[in-house]
């Protein structure tokens, strides 16, 4: 696939999108969710910094490494998961709140959303977020209006990297492999992408743990979706 005209009037006849870290920086709110959690357990704030490379796996995965202070984290005990509970529980009353009051849209998703709009290219957003996160966060961008469809971490029984969300948003869209296109910027993107049999766009400013995206096989890596017009 070559970069050059990649979204046109026959191409995508489908598009997935992941939400954070590709269409939205949402990590300042994720932050203030985390450490407000931690002041709550008498643990000291991890920072945004820190957040930022744990963020792409889903809350729960989040919350584990927050607790553990590092995103190599280890299966729990007894004890242990019963602090998990107890910290899934307040991180969820947190970004509640703090959900949208600090996110921003990229450059260059606007663009991106307006130009497969105008084709007639149905949408769906398709996230390890939970999914009562999302359209909240969508209305509070004013990007409701793109997606025909919400997929979230807990929407289905897996998640990404297992290819199971992708293939049900790109049924429900009508689409076939050879022309619906995943838009990610992490490795569980890319490789649920392959499992599906679809075509992957992955963007460098994202949350990839800090690792390179070129490195992760996508089909075509931009540093912002207006590359693609």
């Amino acid at each position: 696939m070559t970069l050059k005209g990649l979204f046109n009037t026959h191409w995508p006849a489908a598009a997935l999108f992941d939400l954070d870290g590709t269409l939205v920086d949402s990590a300042l709110d994720l932050a203030a969710a985390v450490d407000q959690t931690l002041e709550r357990l008498d643990r000291p704030p991890a920072g945004i910094d820190q957040v930022h490379q744990w963020v792409g796996h889903g809350a729960a995965i989040l919350i584990r490494r927050a607790l553990a202070g590092k995103a190599d984290w280890q299966p729990a005990n007894a004890a242990d998961e019963a602090l998990f509970e107890e910290a899934m529980t307040l991180f969820f009353q947190h970004y509640e709140i703090a959900n949208g009051q600090h996110a921003k849209v990229y450059s260059g998703v606007l663009e991106c959303l307006n130009r497969l709009q105008q084709m007639n290219c149905p949408m769906a957003i398709v996230t390890n977020k939970p999914e009562q996160f999302v359209a909240p966060l969508l209305k509070q961008l004013k990007l409701d209006g793109y997606f025909q469809l919400i997929i979230g971490g807990d929407t289905l029984a897996s998640k990404k990297p297992n290819p199971e969300p992708l293939l049900y948003a790109m049924e429900k869209l009508n689409g076939r492999p050879a022309t619906t296109v995943m838009v990610g910027d992490s490795a569980a993107d890319v490789q649920a992408a392959k499992a599906a049999g679809i075509s992957c766009v992955a963007v460098t400013y994202g949350y990839n743990f800090g690792n390179p995206v070129q490195a992760l096989g996508a089909n075509a890596v931009v540093d912002s979706l207006s590359e693609l017009l």
